[in-house]
């Protein structure tokens, strides 16, 4: 696979990502299997795909053990991103930006995760009862302890703000501002995707201009983009896509022409070519920093996402998706 390199610490990684949460948490639990899962990153690390994102609370901390698993016996093969920050409740999340917490669930995170360096440390959520600048400055030191070898912010996107356009990411560049005083940031990790492209009004190009590198989060929008979700069809409770504004029956149908687009597309490139693939390689034409992260936990997803790496659109493919209609959520 074409490999990227991102972020002023030149990390280089496979130009497609594995997005590790769905092995273990937001999505259909009933279908989450652990071998199977082991399978898919296996996949993954064998194609190329090197860069594996996970956090500590997702689980909490069952996805960073699985991958674990994994890494005792292929570190050398991976690219290891995991973050800290939020802390998972009965029925809650909170941020915890406090540093003697962060360096201890760095030491968590190490030992789950059976290694001694994390390749990427993120910053998932700042806290907003501690000043940015300390956070950052314990996971410098991190850093500087040889814990850990580059340093990520996951930016802020509430969805009750879409709508709000270049100023859905002010709060995160005033955060990433103050942070670059402390210690460089070498990624960025947002939503970014054909019904998602918001991160190209601002911060991407904030990204671009400073070297530093991006992690298009949820590049398949929440698997919508596949074409193999059925409007109504429903999900499990525990599936965050219960509840979000764009995957009720009615949204969904709504929303197929983008779906509709993307098939047309793929089926000028080939009959093997899948909606998802053209979705992702949309996202790796946005910039040589720019690496899609799709969650997966199955080998056949992976496999495909990982093709859209050698997938190039046209100038056509890219004007005929940026002429296709915006998503629709039930706010609207």
């Amino acid at each position: 696979m074409e490999r990227r390199t991102i972020g002023a610490a030149a990390l280089a990684v496979g130009a497609v990502g594995l997005g590790c949460m769905p092995m273990s948490w937001a999505y259909s639990g009933s279908r989450q299997r652990g071998d199977e899962s082991l399978r898919a990153v296996h996949r993954a690390l064998d194609l190329g795909s090197t860069l594996l994102d996970t956090a500590d609370m997702y689980g909490p901390f069952t996805n960073e053990l699985l991958l674990g698993r994994v890494l005792k016996e292929r570190r050398p093969d991976a690219f290891v991103s995991t973050k800290v920050g939020l802390l998972v409740g009965e029925q809650h999340i909170v941020a915890n930006g406090r540093p003697g917490y962060v360096k201890r669930a760095c030491d968590a995170s190490l030992r789950r995760l059976q290694t001694d360096v994390i390749d990427l440390y993120q910053l998932h959520r700042a806290d907003p009862e501690v000043p940015v600048e300390e956070t950052w400055g314990a996971m410098a030191d991190l850093v500087r302890a040889g814990k850990v070898r580059a340093l990520g912010m996951c930016a802020v996107g509430a969805r009750g703000g879409r709508r709000s356009g270049g100023r859905l990411h002010d709060t995160t560049l005033r955060q990433l501002r103050r942070m670059q005083q402390v210690f460089p940031v070498s990624v960025v990790q947002a939503e970014l995707s054909v019904w998602s492209p918001e991160a190209l009004e601002s911060l991407l190009p904030w990204c671009e201009a400073r070297g530093i590198g991006f992690l298009a989060a949820m590049p398949l929008g929440n698997g919508f983009l596949t074409g193999t979700l059925t409007p109504g069809e429903g999900f499990e409770p525990d599936d965050v896509r219960a509840r979000h504004p764009r995957f009720t029956a009615e949204m969904m149908a709504a929303n197929q022409p983008i779906v509709v687009g993307l098939r047309r597309i793929a089926r000028r490139h080939g009959e093997d070519v899948t909606p998802a693939q053209v979705a992702l390689a949309w996202v790796l034409a946005q910039g040589r920093h720019v690496v899609p992260v799709p969650g997966a936990k199955r080998e056949r997803w992976v496999t495909q996402n990982a093709g859209a790496a050698r997938l190039r659109l046209t100038a056509d493919d890219l004007a005929e998706i940026g002429a296709l209609p915006g998503a629709r959520g039930s706010w609207d």
